[in-house]
Formats: structure tokens, C-alpha cells, sequence
């Protein structure tokens, strides 16, 4: 298996070395080798649930357990069915608006639905 990355621009994984850059050989598309390895910094800007999968913009979760809200009495809990979360970046991922309020959650107490 290849360790080159896919090209950027016709995403087709027959890539190699060349020097300083990495060539596409189906579409003969160059780029640097140092931007590739910026590109493989934001794989690690995924968010994942509590389960390890990807969550998206706009995607429904479930609260896996009870949250107390900080400075609040109001507890969130656990089955509660959040739709349409808006990801951001930060200690608290999603953000989302729920019956008692808007909220900043964290994805590990989240599980896709």
C-alpha cells in the first residue's frame, strides 16, 4: 500500500513521489509534499461521538448521559434527542439548541442517531 496521499484535485489514490512534490498519475496534477502533510493535520479535527463516528453539521445525536449545566439547576438528560447540531471548534464541539436552551456540549457524551 501507498503512503502517498490522494490527489487534491481528482481524489484518485495513484499518486507518487517526485522530489519535493507529490504528481497524480492519472491526471498529472503536482503539489508540494509540505502542504500535503498540513492536510493530514486536519484528519485530526474530526469529531467524533461517544461510539467513534464522524459527526457532521446538521446531524441528529442522543445524550448518552445525565448533564448538570454549569451555574444552572437545569439537568439535560440522558435519551434526549438533539437534531440539527452545528459543530465548532474548541473543548466543546457541538453546539445546539434544545427545548431548555441553547448548548455547547461535548461530542463524548453524544452518540449519533
Amino acid at each position: 500500500m501507498s503512503t502517498s496521499p490522494a490527489c487534491p484535485q481528482c481524489t484518485l489514490e495513484n499518486t507518487y513521489q517526485d522530489g519535493t512534490n507529490y504528481v497524480c498519475a492519472d491526471c498529472g496534477f503536482e503539489w508540494p509534499i509540505a502542504a500535503a502533510e498540513t492536510t493530514d493535520s486536519d484528519a485530526s479535527s474530526v469529531i467524533r461521538d461517544s461510539n467513534g463516528t464522524i459527526l457532521n453539521d446538521g446531524d441528529a445525536v442522543v445524550l448518552i448521559k445525565d448533564l448538570k449545566v454549569k451555574g444552572s439547576s437545569i439537568t439535560l438528560k440522558m435519551g434526549t434527542k438533539v437534531k440539527s447540531i452545528r459543530l465548532v471548534g474548541g473543548d466543546h464541539e457541538v453546539d445546539c439548541k434544545m427545548d431548555a436552551g441553547s448548548f455547547m456540549l461535548k461530542a463524548c457524551f453524544l452518540k449519533k442517531a
